[in-house]
């Protein structure tokens, strides 16, 4: 490439990069438009920059970047030799931008060509310096205009500085020297780039470090964070090249020939980046193809096809760039299917960013969706590709769904345009994502029916979604929520709905002129499936409103002729709408319940249900005042309360039934058990309000460090003696070899409580059925309130939240009851005293006794059905109990390692315990889960202190953020943070190995702790 002078743009392109990041960045909050490539932890300045570098690399060879002497580099100033014979700037048609006459690539996806006089496209051409302006003046030189080269359009595009495009080329001419064969695929870029450039061909120290940190950072995210082949953490090289981005964190690391960094920086990258999946020798290295780097960068590669000046026009030349980043392809792992999708990508992306102004990018767009569908029924498909291609037409589907789910709202009179290539846009998106990303790519020509069943569905959904919210905000602007509401005056809530019927019309009138005409090329009977559902939501607030009706008056009156006046125009339309259906549209009119006036008797049915269910209220009321959680027997061991709750609910259920109708409305009926529902649910939560289990934790002890002279452990040592103590740890009790349980009367009334819970959960069950298996006709579910819980569901239960609401409650229920067990009643035998002073005299089995001794009298008070959970809660209670006494004990304990094998032996009999409680209460599985983490910190208590203060340091400085220094000793220690208190004690917290140290009575701890955190000794 010959010889010229470049017009130094930085400010320009730092001023135009800012203004368009920013932009993008507040359009993204208005649009909602979802990223689907994953994220990566780079700005978009510098995934430009990185993604430039890489561009030229891979071009280095090509027309307009060099030719074969790509790796010629030009200083700022010079005069061209007007003899030159380098044809990428001697003949603008080998090097192709300017000359071009039509795109191909715009002529397919049908985007118009641009107007040849934009002045980008030329590059004035000088015969003289810049450096000689500072000379006497001259005579203005003489300007020649030439078209732009390939790489100097691209560097516009990219807006990169000429600086940093000559430092590239210096850097690719020293690397490149007698290789000149070489392929962009074996070449580690940002490693080249650091072997190669030094601080002194930067501006200042700032600036070289921050671009040496870009540097850093692309590796680092290539090879590290989402390096296309797994990598395994533990990997040295990959530790290495971790701790070195870190240490260029605080600042610039020294690449210089003789630098052990720059040296462990090269190896660590060269092993990482020719590593294979096989392990065998490759011919490419992995540094920028892991997803979604790999996409990022070359998604911004895309983005440069868009003019500068116009961004909703793509630049004539696309067909040669798009040729050019394909050289990249080798490098990124891009294949010509994930082409496609990125490119469709960035076409639609830069129609929602640009205001969606410009239809031709989404005709293009969908254009390349035909592209999208013949890749996704390759059957070659790779995963990776499947996954991408199902992200990115996810989030066009979405976007596009957004606004046709309200369409009324998005797409206003003039907006029309839009509505017609957006809708196709989601039936194409929808269609690939439906039937050939999920089939497999396999062929569907015998679906065609299907198809189309499937694209007829989807805009009746649309349609039917628009026209409710459409109603919604009718009944926003009007309030006419609120016509269901009794008033003194009932003309108020008549005048509404009569305004409600008037704007119904007004609105099916504006979606057969406007929207239905478009809709219909999609689906036949779109007017009718408005109508329809109009009917439908104006009949909901009918419904509502004649439930507050009594008797029958004027208002009443108005208010239905009213409605069968629009009625009969929304009949109309969908007979209109019918001619052309095959069923003549019998289907839609068989949407369209009639409305109708509720009888008296209906009214009366709603009246008993009303009077029944505030009988239920009161009762209720009185068992808050009366109960007291005693039973009646042994035989009955629940609360009375539940007992007269149960009977007046099966009392209400009868005698709905028994009413002399015709039959039973099913409106009625849902609302029957929607309120005994409600009226369980209370009592439930009452049932459940026994406190919090947290009340019974003791609080935690301020961390310090063991004193082998401390007042406590000589005062204990001086009263161990009044302790007989037996050979298997058992006090010398007159009760020790047959322990009285330790459970409370309150913690037996819990128990009660479980009782009552599985007593409602049984008894609902044949509500349940009574309310189901009814043998009165009812009528079509979805003819009211499609709101209903139940029928949006399709659940055969009335009392599916009432069953959740005990399910949670049991739980919650026997959580407190096995803290107030082992944390109150037997604290005594448990915390206040296993382990203390030491552990040799203080053994667990005297905690055993009274547990075994608790979980008998357990299993006599409660159900069978309750006992499994309430078993398990204590199981669990139990085993933090026992990480308090080894974590949080208090300073009269205290451990050394030799209690390891103590301390285990105590924690598998209480594990036996449990596994042998009952005939297979808790499941040994379970408690060999559940005892996972306190095991952890059991096999802490057997580490060294060594180990222990080590393995600290590492978890402390990983939690924290810090890198671990002079291995955990010395000066690092004292900058080393103190870990939170989290309460999760596991073997890999931080707090928790603290405090097993705190706790560890050894002079090694104790230094530690003291130099580390300055922790206080006991008294």
């Amino acid at each position: 490439m010959g010889h010229h002078s470049r017009r130094d743009s930085l400010a320009t392109s730092s001023i135009s990069s800012s203004t368009t990041i920013t932009s993008r960045s507040e359009f993204d909050l208005d649009t909602e438009l979802e990223w689907p490539f994953g994220k990566v932890d780079i700005d978009r300045d510098d995934l430009r920059e990185s993604a430039y570098e890489l561009f030229f690399t891979a071009c280095r060879s090509s027309p307009g970047f060099g030719g074969r002497n790509a790796l010629t580099y030009y200083p700022a100033a010079g005069a061209q030799d007007n003899g030159n014979k380098d044809e990428s700037c001697s003949s603008p048609k080998s090097i192709g931008l300017g000359m071009v006459v039509t795109s191909r690539i715009k002529r397919a996806l049908g985007l118009k060509m641009m107007k040849r006089s934009s002045p980008r496209r030329s590059h004035s051409h000088s015969n003289s310096s810049p450096r000689e302006n500072n000379g006497p003046p001259s005579p203005a030189p003489l300007r020649i205009k030439r078209p732009m080269t390939s790489a100097e359009l691209m560097r516009q595009q990219m807006r990169v500085t000429e600086q940093g495009d000559n430092r590239l080329r210096k850097t690719l001419m020293r690397t490149l020297v007698g290789q000149m064969g070489r392929r962009a695929e074996t070449i580690i870029l940002p490693l080249e780039l650091l072997r190669h450039l030094k601080p002194s061909e930067f501006n200042d120290a700032h600036e070289y470090y921050i671009w040496q940190r870009r540097q850093l950072k692309v590796l680092e995210e290539g090879l590290l964070v989402h390096p296309s082949i797994v990598l395994d953490r533990s990997n040295p090289s990959a530790m290495r090249l971790r701790e070195i981005t870190r240490m260029s964190e605080s600042k610039a690391i020294d690449t210089g020939k003789n630098s052990e960094t720059m040296r462990a920086l090269c190896n660590a990258v060269v092993t990482l980046a020719w590593r294979s999946p096989s392990g065998a020798p490759t011919d490419a290295c992995h540094w920028a193809d892991g997803f979604p780097l790999n996409l990022h960068l070359y998604i911004i590669l895309l983005q440069s096809i868009f003019d500068l000046k116009d961004e909703t026009t793509v630049l004539d030349e696309v067909d040669e760039l798009i040729e050019l980043m394909k050289k990249t392809w080798s490098t990124l792992g891009i294949n010509r299917s994930m082409h496609n999708v990125c490119f469709t990508w960035v076409l639609f992306e830069q129609f929602v960013m640009t205001g969606q102004v410009e239809h031709d990018l989404l005709c293009a767009c969908l254009t390349m969706m035909a592209e999208l569908a013949n890749d996704a029924k390759r059957p070659d498909r790779e995963v990776l590709y499947v996954k991408i291609l199902s992200a990115t037409l996810a989030s066009m589907q979405g976007w596009a769904e957004k606004r046709l789910l309200d369409y009324h709202e998005w797409f206003q009179k003039g907006a029309m345009g839009s509505m017609e290539n957006i809708l196709p846009l989601a039936l194409s998106a929808a269609k690939i994502l439906d039937e050939d990303v999920s089939s497999g790519g396999g062929v569907l020509q015998e679906k065609e029916n299907d198809e189309l069943d499937s694209r007829e569905s989807r805009v009746d959904y649309y349609i039917r979604s628009s026209m409710r919210n459409a109603f919604a905000k009718i009944l926003e602007n009007g309030n006419s929520n609120n016509v269901a509401e009794e008033d003194e005056d009932h003309d108020d809530p008549s005048k509404t709905l009569i305004l409600l019927a008037k704007e119904a019309e007004d609105l099916a009138m504006k979606e057969k002129e406007t929207f239905s005409c478009v809709l219909k090329r999609w689906l036949p009977n779109a007017a009718g499936v408005a109508a329809v559902t109009l009917h439908n939501c104006y009949g909901v607030m009918l419904k509502q409103y004649l439930t507050g009706v009594l008797t029958l008056n004027q208002e009443a009156v108005r208010v239905l002729q009213t409605a069968g006046k629009l009625e009969k125009v929304l009949v109309q339309m969908v007979v209109e709408d019918s001619v052309e259906c095959e069923d003549g549209g019998k289907a839609i009119v068989r949407e369209m319940v009639p409305y109708e006036v509720e009888s008296i008797i209906l009214n009366l049915m709603k009246t008993w249900v009303d009077e029944m269910l505030k009988r239920g209220r009161d009762c209720l009321e009185r068992a808050k005042e009366t109960e007291t959680w005693n039973p009646k027997s042994k035989t009955e061991a629940y609360a009375q309360s539940a007992v007269e709750i149960m009977r007046l609910a099966k009392e209400t259920v009868d005698g709905f039934f028994e009413i002399p109708v015709g039959g039973i409305c099913d409106d009625v009926l849902q609302d029957l058990a929607d309120g005994l529902e409600s009226l369980l649910q209370d009592y439930i939560t009452f049932v459940a309000s026994c406190g919090s289990k947290q009340s019974y934790v003791p609080s935690l002890p301020p961390l310090t460090r063991c004193n082998q002279d401390s007042k406590i452990l000589k005062l204990w040592r001086k009263a161990s003696p009044c302790r007989a103590v037996g050979p298997d740890g058992k006090n010398g009790s007159t009760e020790g070899n047959h322990p009285r349980p330790s459970t409370s009367r309150g913690t037996q009334r819990l128990y009660i409580r479980l009782n009552t819970l599985h007593y409602l959960l049984t008894h609902i069950h044949s509500l349940d059925k009574s309310l189901s298996l009814s043998p009165r006709p009812t009528p079509d579910p979805r003819s009211r309130f499609p709101n209903n819980r139940r029928r949006l569901s399709a659940s055969s239960s009335y009392f599916d939240l009432a069953r959740s609401a005990i399910s949670s409650a049991t739980q919650y229920v026997s959580e407190v009851a096995a803290y107030r067990l082992i944390f109150l009643d037997s604290n005594s035998v448990f915390y206040d005293s296993l382990y203390v002073g030491d552990v040799a005299n203080a053994r667990i089995r005297p905690a055993l006794r009274t547990l075994k001794q608790n979980l008998t009298l357990l299993s006599a008070i409660l159900t069978d059905r309750s006992q499994p959970l309430a078993v398990k809660e204590v199981m669990k209670a139990s085993f933090e109990s026992f990480l308090m006494v080894m974590l949080a004990g208090g300073s009269s304990r205290m451990f050394v390692q030799s209690d390891y094998d103590m301390v285990l032996e105590d924690f598998a009999s209480l594990k036996r315990v449990f596994c042998t409680c009952g005939e297979g209460l808790v499941a040994e599985e379970v408690v060999e889960r559940e005892a996972e983490v306190v095991e952890g910190v059991v096999t802490l208590m057997g580490q060294g202190t060594d180990q222990l203060i080590e393995d600290f340091s590492i978890v402390a400085c990983e939690a924290s953020g810090l890198g671990l220094t002079n291995g955990g000793s010395g000066s690092g220690e004292q900058k080393m943070p103190m870990p939170p208190t989290t309460g999760r004690f596991n073997q890999a917290d931080p707090n928790t190995i603290l405090r097993v140290l705190c706790y560890r009575n050894d002079t090694t701890a104790n230094s530690f702790l003291k130099r580390t955190f300055q922790l206080p000794k006991r008294r």
